[in-house]
C-alpha cells in the first residue's frame, strides 16, 4: 500500500503567487507522468510505437542486457532513495515541502523516459503463443494488469500518491495531513494490488523475447525489494495496526476472506 508518509505540515507563509506556482507545478508534473506512463504501457506491449521493448538497432551482446539492467537499477535507486524518510527530510530543505511529492513524481517520470529512450532490444524469442484463445487471453491479462494498477491508486488516495493533494492544500492554505491507513476494496484481500497489477502486466505477453524477459524480471525484482523497504516505512509510520495487517494478509496474491480491522 503506497502512501506519502511525509510528516504533517501546516500552511506556509508563501505568497499567493508562490502557492499558485506550486499548484501548477504539481499539476504539470502529474500530467507529464500520466502521459509518460501511457507511453510506457504501449512500449511494454509493443503497441503502435516506432520504438518498443523489442525494436531498435541491435548491438553486440552482452552490452544490451547490461545497459537494460543498468536502466532498471537506476529506476529502482531513484524510487527507493527518494521515498526514504531521511532523504525527504534533507530534500525538503531545498524543495518546498508541499512540492516534495510532485518533485518525486517528476524525477520518476524523467527516469522512466530514460528507460524507454535508451532501452536496448534483445528480440530472441523465449516463447510465442499463436493459438487464438491463449493469445487473446494473454492480451486480456496484459490489459487487466494495468487496469488493476490504476484502480489500486484510487483505492488508497490517487491524488495524494501523485502529489496533487499536497499542492492543493498548500494553495488553499490548509494544513496537510498524511492519508490515514485504510484497507479498502482489493487492499482488504492483499497488501499490494498495485504491484500485483505491475507483475501481471509485465509477464502477460503472447510473445516473450529476451529483452522483454529482462524488463519483466528486472522490474519484478525491484518490486520485491521495494516492497520490503516500503513496508518497513509503513510499519514505522502506522505502527501496530499495520503490523497486524501485514501478519494477516498476503503481499501479492489475493485472499478470499477479506481483512477485518478491529481497531
Amino acid at each position: 500500500m503506497t502512501y506519502d508518509t511525509t510528516d504533517a505540515a501546516g500552511p506556509t507563509g508563501a505568497s499567493r503567487g508562490g502557492r499558485l506556482f506550486a499548484l501548477l507545478y504539481g499539476v504539470a508534473a502529474y500530467l507529464f507522468f500520466f502521459a509518460t506512463f501511457l507511453w510506457f504501457i504501449f512500449f511494454t506491449g509493443g503497441i503502435l510505437l516506432p520504438k518498443t521493448v523489442d525494436s531498435g538497432a541491435l548491438i553486440d551482446a552482452p552490452l544490451p542486457a547490461l545497459v537494460n539492467l543498468g536502466l532498471i537499477a537506476l529506476f529502482g535507486l531513484q524510487h527507493s532513495i527518494m521515498a526514504r524518510q531521511g532523504f525527504k527530510r534533507a530534500w525538503t530543505r531545498v524543495v518546498p515541502k508541499p512540492a516534495e511529492r510532485s518533485t518525486y513524481v517528476l524525477a520518476s517520470t524523467l527516469v522512466l523516459i530514460l528507460v524507454i529512450a535508451l532501452w536496448q532490444p534483445l528480440p530472441t524469442p523465449v516463447w510465442t503463443v499463436t493459438a487464438p484463445l491463449p493469445y487473446w487471453g494473454l492480451w486480456a491479462l496484459f490489459g487487466l494488469g494495468w487496469a488493476v494498477l490504476l484502480a489500486s491508486t484510487f483505492m488508497t488516495d490517487h491524488f495524494d500518491l501523485f502529489g496533487l493533494r499536497q499542492v492543493w492544500f498548500h494553495y488553499t492554505g490548509r494544513s496537510y495531513t498524511p492519508v490515514q491507513f485504510r484497507a479498502r476494496w482489493l487492499y482488504r484481500h492483499m497488501r499490494h494490488p498495485l504491484y500485483t497489477g505491475f507483475l501481471i502486466a509485465f509477464w502477460a505477453t503472447p510473445e516473450m523475447t529476451v529483452g522483454h524477459l529482462v524488463l519483466a524480471a528486472g522490474f519484478s525484482t525491484y518490486i520485491v525489494i521495494g516492497t520490503l523497504c516500503e513496508e518497513r516505512d509503513l510499519k514505522a509510520f502506522f505502527g501496530e495496526r499495520y503490523r497486524r495487517y501485514c501478519a494477516a494478509m498476503p503481499r501479492y496474491l489475493p485472499r478470499l476472506r477479506p481483512w477485518r480491522d478491529d481497531a
